[in-house]
């Protein structure tokens, strides 16, 4: 009687994509700089030396989960301007379904540019606009739009879609599939060279520039270029004409350059949230003031947006508790502002449209995307608005 042969385990038929999509979840759960290769192969079951069977390294992990999201995107993109007679409609289901169950599609790049290679960074950009011209066109089909106009309407639709990854508000997939959608067909409704102007910050009241000034000025130019993770103590110095060792001097860490930046930030924030107390009680005109403080700060210094798009390097550092709690303050008093304009809302879909909101402007200022354009800064607060239905 022959002996039967022991069993062997089998492979899944797409391991690598496997790896992929772990490793875009992670990566914009945690950001690119805090996932190891041995926390992907941990999520995808796998030991860490099988990776290297499919990816050299990290980084081109990173490069393949981008491009997966852009495959989806032209996927999603196919398959909606495929039919007629409305491919707005079909498009904007599509687009919807994709930011709520695939959100790195239209998230990762945005978050991970930063990491790739100039020639990456090239295809990714070239793929994009092309899926967005291509929405820009159904977009404008039979409307009054300008092609211009479409274009930036295309963009805040991909921030708005995407915008579930940046927060973790409890919703169901259905519920948030159906706010999602609310708030884009709000975008498409917009006209985006109607914007008012945007009414200027009052400059911050403050004595000469300091060395401490001058290190967090240097540092926030070059991590809004190169990010946190890709700039080192020495760079800082010698961007404002010292040696590394004597940045210590004013901050005990890179860390905490960061969190001074951070923390600047957060002050001119609130300094426009008293700002508007002292103008109005009206909650709707009160949250449109906020919305235009936010873009002024953004606009006129790199501090916010740094903070914002680094914020993963704070997470779980004791000495950013204080920083992380000021911005969860400011956020919360947008949801509270909006569920004063709007009692039907509820404190989750309330969340969502705040953060589809923000991603709009924040998601523009990190892309560089038209952002010298005299009109950037009141068309961003115009879109904003829109969103909230204020």
């Amino acid at each position: 009687m022959s002996t039967p042969k022991p069993s062997r385990r089998t492979r899944p038929a797409d391991r690598k994509g496997q790896l992929v999509e772990h490793a875009a979840t992670l990566f914009l759960e945690r950001g690119y700089p805090q996932v190891s290769l041995a926390d992907i192969a941990r999520a995808a079951g796998v030991t860490a030396p099988s990776v290297y069977r499919h990816f050299a390294d990290k980084q081109s992990l990173l490069a393949a989960a981008v491009l997966a999201g852009v495959d989806d995107l032209e996927a999603c993109t196919d398959r909606a301007l495929r039919t007629d007679p409305t491919p707005t409609a079909d498009l904007i289901a599509a687009v919807c379904a994709l930011g709520v169950r695939r959100p790195e599609a239209t998230s990762l790049w945005r978050w991970a540019s930063a990491h790739l290679t100039d020639e990456q960074n090239r295809e990714v950009v070239l793929r994009t606009r092309e899926i967005l011209h291509r929405w820009a066109a159904a977009l404008s089909e039979g409307t009054d739009l300008t092609d211009r106009e479409a274009v930036t309407l295309a963009w805040a639709v991909l921030s708005v879609a995407g915008s579930l990854s940046v927060h973790n508000t409890r919703l169901s997939s259905a519920r948030a599939l159906d706010e999602i959608d609310t708030l884009v067909r709000r975008v498409i409704a917009l006209r985006p060279a109607g914007a008012p102007p945007l009414p200027p910050m009052p400059p911050p009241s403050a004595g000469p520039p300091t060395r401490r000034d001058e290190i967090l000025d240097a540092a926030a130019a070059l991590f809004a270029v190169r990010g946190y993770a890709g700039v080192g103590v020495d760079d800082i110095g010698a961007a404002v004409g010292i040696t590394g060792p004597s940045v210590y001097k004013h901050f005990s860490s890179k860390l905490a350059i960061l969190l001074g930046i951070g923390q600047r930030s957060a002050t001119r924030l609130e300094a426009g949230v008293m700002a508007a107390w002292a103008t109005t009680a009206d909650p709707a005109k009160l949250l449109a003031l906020l919305v235009d403080s936010y873009v002024n700060v953004i606009t006129s210094t790199p501090d916010l947006s740094v903070a914002f798009n680094n914020s993963f390097a704070l997470a779980g550092q004791p000495t950013a508790t204080d920083l992380v709690d000021v911005q969860r303050r400011y956020v919360a008093r947008w949801t509270d502002l909006l569920l004063e304009a709007d009692p039907d809302l509820t404190r989750e879909r309330a969340a969502v449209d705040v953060h589809a909101s923000l991603s709009i402007v924040n998601d523009a200022i990190r892309m560089r995307r038209g952002t010298r354009r005299p009109e950037f800064g009141a068309q961003m607060a115009y879109l904003m608005k829109g969103v909230l239905a204020i």
